[in-house]
């Protein structure tokens, strides 16, 4: 069957699950696809990912795609968001499209074997390109306590942009990243300040007066008091306190009491922070092995970083394959599960399945209490009546409830992957889109395309159905909803967690007509002037 042009968006659209782990190649051919066939499309949707996604790889081949492509306005597009980017992922770009040779270690026969292998695409910068790094690194230079920060964070790729691109660095450049002999001024040289201070006071004060992050910081600073660590804490970022918390517990700054309420306090600021990783927080609380109190305040981060991405209107059943081998399946689900219930505001239904559906709610009715006496305030004659009869407030799951929720659920047995649609048919549990987590294989009925039929025939519904495949999954049940005409995506999980928040902006939209109308209304940035 012919692809159609929608198919193709939705190609794209689809591959925004994955992570491909700083392997740009993974993704170029698929980029490089669809800006063929739809180059008016591909540029909006660079636009509409670099404020809405997740994935950065992704963003640098949009801007690798677009400072190459020909099509008219695409380079001015590319090079309006390569000049938002942080200094490392500038490198990144123009890396790649250089290439370099590189020695990768693989196994052969139980040994150790190097193998040559080339990365990019060993072309040259354009010209438009190296222009617009200049303006970037000349607006840098013109603010001296800027142009250390980004030194302080991407020594590395700075001295490489320099360098590769024969950018001849100014004075004050050439004295902080080639000379190593930073002046009085700049934050450089407050750092070798540091690493000889005498005591923690005064390493405590020049951190704070010179915003030393703690990466470079813990680095030169050999034993980090709780003074220290109090003046490191401040001048993070939420996200860089999430990315560090293991190492400040490590370090004993959960054991402080003033240090511990000091990182819960930014902790808490991370809520409303945008720059914050939906699941870096989640992700942060197994890492860390941090104490349950402070894991239930990174949850309600990734709570609320998921609800700035937008509500599921659409009524959601949430299917998930627990048959034999199906472990990856369940973490998936669960996952989304998480992700996804406190955004659903027209009804989410979760099971799980191998040849019978198992229900999953995560919600969790509060103890009852006894009943008191509520009075309604006027005087004299008042009617009283007890809390029971007050309203109560709804109890929204939390990442946590999601985690007990699914206690038990192991993979196992064999599959029927309408098993759970039939339990939803027969109690009557109608709704517009199906996201099921599977490798697609099914061999016990009901099957899952009949009852899929029978379903929307008795429920008067045609739901969308959204496949979120395992890696190594078939095509079995897309090849069944093909031949019946039954509309459906398809995901490509491919096993990197941080990714699975895109999917919201994909099941936010009332339908997937509406997301491709967003996106190609989406405002196209503009370059800065010289």
């Amino acid at each position: 069957m012919a692809t159609t042009e929608q198919d193709l968006r939705l190609k794209l659209l689809n591959t925004l699950l994955t992570t491909p782990h700083r392997d740009l190649r993974a993704v170029y051919p698929v980029h490089q696809e669809i800006l063929a066939q739809d180059p008016r499309f591909y540029v909006q949707l660079a636009a509409w990912y670099a404020d809405e996604g997740e994935v950065r790889d992704h963003k640098e081949m949009f801007v690798v795609n677009l400072s190459l492509s020909d099509f008219p306005g695409h380079r001015d597009v590319g090079l309006a968001l390569l000049r938002e980017m942080p200094p490392y992922q500038v490198g990144r770009v123009v890396d790649f499209i250089k290439g370099k040779d590189v020695t990768r270690t693989v196994k052969r026969d139980g040994r150790s074997e190097a193998v040559p292998e080339k990365q990019g695409l060993f072309r040259n910068v354009p010209r438009s390109m190296r222009t617009e790094i200049v303006h970037y690194l000349r607006e840098r230079e013109g603010e001296p306590e800027w142009f250390d920060s980004s030194v302080l964070q991407a020594r590395k790729a700075l001295k490489r942009l320099y360098a590769g691109l024969h950018i001849p660095p100014a004075d004050r450049v050439q004295a902080v990243l080639f000379d190593e002999s930073p002046p009085a001024d700049s934050r450089l040289f407050a750092l070798k300040a540091i690493a000889g201070a005498q005591t923690p006071a005064e390493q405590a004060r020049a951190i704070v007066d010179n915003k030393i992050p703690y990466r470079v910081a813990s680095s030169v600073i050999k034993h980090l008091t709780p003074a220290v660590m109090v003046a490191l804490v401040h001048q993070m970022t939420p996200q860089e306190l999430i990315n560090n918390l293991g190492s400040l517990k490590r370090r004993g700054a959960m054991d402080n009491p003033e240090l511990k309420a000091l990182i819960e306090e930014k902790i808490g600021q991370a809520k409303t922070d945008v720059r914050v990783s939906a699941f870096k927080a989640k992700k942060a609380i197994e890492a860390a092995g941090v104490s349950a109190d402070v894991a239930e305040k990174l949850d309600a981060v990734t709570e609320a970083r998921v609800k700035a991405k937008g509500k599921i209107v659409r009524s959601t059943a949430l299917l998930i394959d627990k048959s034999g081998s199906m472990k990856e399946a369940i973490e998936i689900g669960k996952n989304v599960a998480a992700l996804i219930a406190g955004i659903c505001e027209a009804g989410l239904y979760v099971y799980a399945f191998d040849a019978v559906g198992y229900p999953i709610d995560a919600v969790q009715t509060p103890p009852a209490k006894p009943a008191k006496k509520l009075f309604s305030g006027w005087l004299g004659g008042n009617a009283a009546k007890t809390e029971e009869e007050a309203p109560k407030e709804e109890h929204k799951p939390t990442l946590a409830d999601w985690e007990r929720a699914f206690a038990g659920i192991a993979a196992g047995g064999q599959t029927s992957c309408g098993v759970a649609l039939e339990m939803m048919r027969r109690g009557k549990q109608a709704v517009e889109q199906i996201v099921m987590v599977t490798d697609e294989e099914e061999n016990q009925r009901p099957y899952f395309v009949e009852t899929l039929k029978l379903y929307s025939q008795e429920l008067s519904v045609a739901p969308h159905v959204v496949f979120v495949k395992t890696r190594g999954a078939s095509n079995q049940l897309e090849a069944q909803c093909q031949s019946e005409h039954v509309p459906f995506d398809t995901y490509q999980f491919a096993g990197d967690y941080y990714a699975l928040p895109n999917l919201v902006p994909l099941l936010a939209r009332p339908s997937r007509l509406d997301l491709l109308l967003d996106i190609m209304a989406y405002p196209l940035p503009r370059r800065k002037a010289a």
